[in-house]
């Protein structure tokens, strides 16, 4: 498919939203540090520093982190591989959260954990380039890392049976929305919910003027009700033609599953909710744009241009080192990158 030149017109602009639409750095990204203490501390007893968004950051470039979760699970593989804490390959199965969190506490309580645990720049460094090689995300941590801690991170199932990282993340994350969202009382975390720190990015201004020449739409990781929490706080909701999410993901990959026995993994960098919110838009031949702020923006936009004429839109609003951004975003295949919301209006002015 023909690449969209930066002169022709956009019908239709599609949204990342966390780093873009929405300033994730005190909401998504502390939840990511808090589960990571929470899940040291308070399961496996080990003390350590808070990681760093600069940290998070790194670890988010090197590709297919689009799930916080994923990332969350990778960075305390890698926690454990630096600790003095020995590898435990197999997970052992339970029926509960408390028969995990006993079992850990437990099994390690004889180990050596009097140091607080740092990382190490160069060693972490050398790390992520071997993870990125590996084809990133969590699959290429495991890889790295040979799945030899695998049996300490409870990730997979249900966060009321299994699942120990999301539901750590969900409780701080959500805080006093927790509960009533999933019929849950919550077992680690009882302050206020991170996502009230979160800050419009883009404002309704900007939106509103975006509106007026081209159709809006938005794909993201989020899970449905918590990129709809945001979309109602901030009140940008109406202004968009398209909303999808995780949600649709998961429900599309558990299709395929069942017509084809083939598990299928559909979040970015998969361009799957790109071609999905264009096609829901209904107009044919679109010229399209697609607005995020990391590695797997860039690759999903690229991989949708197989089949659409899209521009792939990195955007550093938000960002620390920005001449790191700009050349993170660059090498992952953007072919423009912008530096303030106002610079969005900069389309079909011809």
């Amino acid at each position: 498919m023909k690449r969209l030149g930066q002169g022709e017109k956009i019908d239709l602009l599609i949204f990342d939203m966390d780093g873009v639409l929405v300033d994730v750095s005190q909401s998504y990204r502390k939840t990511i540090q808090q589960t990571i203490h929470i899940y040291l501390q308070d399961c496996l007893g080990i003390r350590a520093n808070l990681i760093s968004h600069e940290e998070i950051s790194l670890f988010k470039s090197v590709g297919g982190f689009n799930n916080d979760w994923d990332l969350t699970t990778g960075f305390l593989l890698y926690l454990l591989s630096i600790s003095k804490i020995p590898p435990h390959p197999k997970q052992k199965t339970f029926s509960s959260l408390d028969s995990i969190v006993l079992f850990l506490r437990q099994h390690l309580s004889n180990f050596d954990r009097r140091k607080h645990l740092r990382l190490k720049r160069d060693h972490f460094s050398s790390f992520l380039e071997k993870v990125k090689a590996s084809g990133g995300g969590l699959r290429g941590v495991r890889f790295v890392l040979g799945g030899s801690w695998d049996g300490w991170i409870y990730r997979s199932g249900d966060l009321d049976k299994e699942n120990l990282v999301k539901r750590i993340f969900q409780e701080v994350y959500l805080g006093e929305k927790f509960a009533s969202h999933y019929h849950l009382q919550p077992l680690f975390y009882w302050g206020k919910g991170l996502y009230r720190r979160e800050k419009l990015l883009i404002g309704k201004e900007v939106l509103s003027s975006l509106r007026k020449k081209m159709r809006l739409g938005i794909a993201s990781g989020r899970p449905r009700f918590e990129a709809e929490l945001a979309l109602k706080r901030f009140g940008i909701f109406p202004f968009f033609d398209s909303v999808l999410t995780l949600d649709e993901c998961e429900e599309e990959e558990v299709r395929i599953w069942k017509r084809t026995g083939k598990k299928v993994k559909l979040s970015k960098p998969h361009p799957y909710l790109i071609l999905k919110a264009i096609h829901e838009i209904g107009i044919p031949d679109l010229n399209c744009g697609y607005i995020g702020d990391v590695v797997d923006d860039m690759k999903a936009a690229k991989a949708a241009r197989r089949k659409v004429k899209i521009l792939a839109i990195g955007f550093l609003s938000g960002r620390g080192n920005r001449k790191t951004a700009r050349d993170t975003l660059a090498q992952a295949g953007a072919d423009l990158i912008i530096e303030k919301p106002k610079d969005l209006l900069q389309f079909n002015l011809v």
